[in-house]
């Protein structure tokens, strides 16, 4: 509760049981979740076609472990953000609903960790092949500073500077 100027104390946040809460969150967690797995379904989609190209037989021996990796990472990507809309289906009705909002936003966190690391090695694997410049590293990793950014940094940010104890 906060104390306004005039003496008078109002509640802060919303006023809802454990469940609506639940409900509410499940709806936002969900459209989150709709956007990331669009674009890691999209992006392993492309992944799985590079082995069926001519030129993957060129690549070098590191390059082709480069994309296996990436391959098992978008593999794992797409399984930790669809496994959300499993967990909800397989539990509904159940009346575990918060608990199942619990361990969908886990896996939520951990999905976009592993479409990172997939967008990383993606990234990298591309670079490799379509250049053979040494700035590549230096490239990737300021993508990924960029990624991190957006995704964790300046949301951890918000979170610690904006969020009432």
């Amino acid at each position: 509760m906060t104390v306004t100027g005039e003496g008078v104390a109002r509640r802060r946040g919303r006023n809802e049981t454990e469940e609506e809460r639940a409900d509410r969150m499940w709806v936002e967690l969900i459209q989150e979740v709709r956007v990331a797995q669009t674009g890691v379904q999209i992006l392993f989609g492309f992944l799985l076609t590079v082995v069926f190209q001519a030129k993957y037989e060129s690549l070098t021996h590191t390059d082709k472990a480069i994309y296996i990796v990436t391959v098992v990472l978008g593999a794992s990507a797409t399984g930790a953000l669809i496994g959300p809309v499993s967990l909800h289906r397989l539990v509904a009705g159940r009346r575990v609903k918060p608990q199942a909002v619990r361990w969908a936003s886990r896996l939520t966190f951990v999905g976009l960790v592993l479409l990172l690391a997939t967008m990383t090695a993606s990234l990298l694997l591309i670079l490799r092949v379509a250049t053979n410049g040494g700035f590549v590293p230096w490239l990737v990793a300021i993508v990924v500073a960029w990624y991190l950014l957006c995704w964790f940094v300046l949301p951890l940010w918000t979170r610690r500077r904006y969020t009432s104890r």
